[in-house]
């Protein structure tokens, strides 16, 4: 029995059915609680689906490196996703062009406070080189965090889990963080979530409002951008990148 129990679970974990069917009912089990504890910032969908599919992983003894091949087609969904957030950031257009000059601000800084932050920190912690110029794009999304880390040097899997791991602890510490400086105004909190916690900050904005949301939005895509083009300056200023090296 438990060699047959072996066999067909050695079929079924080489299907990319299995484990894209599983991480899909995982994710909605974890919103489910979520919205039963009342939006609880620590069961934040994203952490605990994490949390239960790398215990199922561990738990099979299935390598990430077949995981991740039969859920290919979740990270292609990434693209369209994030294309599909100019919706609510075009309602919000009129608003944002009065804002620009605080927006353009706010970037600035926001984006390379990440960058030196994450290089400083790993520097400091006597992390590698690799280490380092794969952290130094983690406050982007995943597609932009992974080709900028190839570009200079690091290793896009290890920018892939330093971008997660961003989203996670910015979404778990933003509502804390924002109480405590006493921040109210809807928008602030959207460009500050979307900023430091790019796609998963945007998710959580978007359970603010709608306001609240396009902020976010903007946030994250022109984090995305502005961070592509800083990382490799701050980097070659720092001597750790050589252009067209």
């Amino acid at each position: 029995m438990v060699a047959r129990f072996h066999d067909t679970w050695q079929a079924l974990s080489g299907s990319p059915l299995l484990w894209l069917s599983y991480t899909l009912l995982v994710y909605l089990a974890a919103l489910r609680l979520y919205r039963l504890k009342g939006s609880h910032p620590l069961l934040l969908p994203i952490l605990t689906s994490v949390l239960v599919v790398l215990a199922t992983l561990w738990a099979t003894g299935t390598p990430y490196e077949q995981y991740e091949q039969a859920t290919q087609f979740l990270v292609f969904c990434i693209g369209p996703a994030t294309v599909a957030l100019a919706v609510p950031l075009y309602t919000q257009l009129p608003q944002i062009k009065r804002l620009w000059k605080p927006v353009a601000v706010a970037l600035l800084a926001g984006s390379l406070t990440a960058i030196v932050s994450a290089i400083g920190i790993a520097w400091v912690l006597g992390g590698s080189m690799e280490t380092i110029l794969s952290l130094a794009p983690k406050s982007a999304t995943t597609p932009i965090a992974m080709e900028v880390a190839r570009i200079t040097g690091g290793l896009p899997s290890f920018a892939t889990v330093a971008v997660a791991l961003t989203g996670i602890s910015g979404a778990v510490m933003a509502a804390g963080l924002l109480s405590l400086l006493r921040i109210e105004d809807p928008v602030v909190k959207g460009f500050t979530l979307g900023l430091t916690a790019h796609a998963i900050g945007t998710a959580r904005a978007f359970q603010l409002g709608d306001r609240a949301g396009a902020a976010a939005a903007l946030a994250m895509s022109l984090n995305g951008v502005a961070t592509a083009i800083l990382v490799p300056i701050v980097l070659a200023l720092l001597g750790l990148f050589r252009w067209g090296g």
